[in-house]
């Protein structure tokens, strides 16, 4: 068991990436985070974004918000050898950077679809596929310039988006996003107050991975889809005493731990930090801890997690 702490955060709410030219391994299934930050730019940290790479391939990116363009550069990864895009939901912290990211298939030898995920939409936000029309239809797109991401025409790849219902019964299996021979993927709604989120469970060289989305935990069903992983990553947004409004939309400390504990994870990664949940961190992680006494790690961008190394 182990605490991964960058600096002196509880106490000065500074942050510096530690290795800007990181890489995973080139073996096997590493996560890579590629921003471990929330929808504020104070702190040094890009908005949500992870990278699982195998073999030393990427292969999935989930999530793209802001600073994870750069991020996806640093890390050394390219649009030619990604499987999916998988977005958990449509705040700007997760999707922000996603045109900015496929502006690059203009300079990309890529010619095979990429997929795309997402969740169904509401009346307050769009579904994954009006979202990608709404950015870069022919006529309407705000980028309309990179039409030729729907339908594979002036040299770029075609996009292949998928809506997965965000509201589906715990009761339900989870939803199947991609099923290769060596690369599961599967998809299941959670609740992140009115907005529609999906959690991410990825098998890759025979580890199971939970990108779990923002949540606060409250829908059933979590704990079971979670149940056994190998690598948890949660966001750590809002302090024990965080009040009703935030704890509609994310998980206090403790229910992360209880999580954690019931699911039986062995390792978890608590990401999507803000400047109200680095204060008196370390008091944060011992609520948690009064739950959960497995392995536990905190995110810095650009760090990756080898799954193959021992835990």
């Amino acid at each position: 068991m182990h605490r991964l702490i960058a600096g002196c955060l509880a106490a000065t709410l500074a942050f510096t990436a530690t290795n800007l030219s990181a890489h995973c391994p080139a073996e096997g299934p590493a996560l890579q985070i590629l921003g471990s930050g929330g929808p504020i730019a104070d702190d040094g940290r890009a908005s949500s974004g992870y990278l699982i790479w195998d073999q030393g391939r990427p292969r999935v990116l989930v999530d793209a918000g802001g600073g994870v363009f750069l991020r996806f550069g640093q890390a050394g990864a390219s649009l030619e050898a990604l499987d999916l895009i998988a977005i958990t939901h449509q705040h700007t912290d997760h999707a922000a950077d996603l045109p900015a990211l496929l502006k690059g298939a203009y300079f990309s030898s890529r010619s095979r679809p990429l997929a795309v995920s997402g969740p169904d939409g509401n009346d307050r936000f769009p579904g994954i596929i009006p979202f990608i029309e709404s950015m870069f239809d022919e006529d309407k797109g705000a980028f309309k310039y990179l039409s030729g991401l729907l339908d594979g025409s002036d040299g770029l790849f075609q996009l292949r988006p998928q809506s997965i219902d965000a509201n589906t019964p715990p009761t339900q299996p989870a939803t199947a996003v991609i099923e290769l021979e060596d690369l599961k993927i599967e998809a299941i709604g959670v609740h992140h107050g009115p907005v529609p989120t999906l959690a991410y469970r990825i098998e890759i060289g025979g580890k199971r991975i939970v990108i779990s989305g923002d949540q606060n935990l409250s829908r059933e069903g979590f704990s079971a889809f979670t149940h056994g992983a190998d690598l948890l990553i949660m966001p750590m947004a809002i302090p024990e005493n965080a009040g009703r409004s935030a704890a509609m939309l994310h998980a206090r400390p403790s229910a992360i731990g209880r999580l954690a504990a019931d699911a039986e994870v062995k390792h978890l990664v608590l990401s999507h930090f803000m400047a109200r949940s680095l204060r008196d961190l370390d008091t944060q992680v011992d609520k948690l801890r009064e739950h959960y006494n497995g392995q536990l790690t905190l995110a810095e961008d650009l760090m990756c997690i080898d799954l193959t190394a021992p835990q």
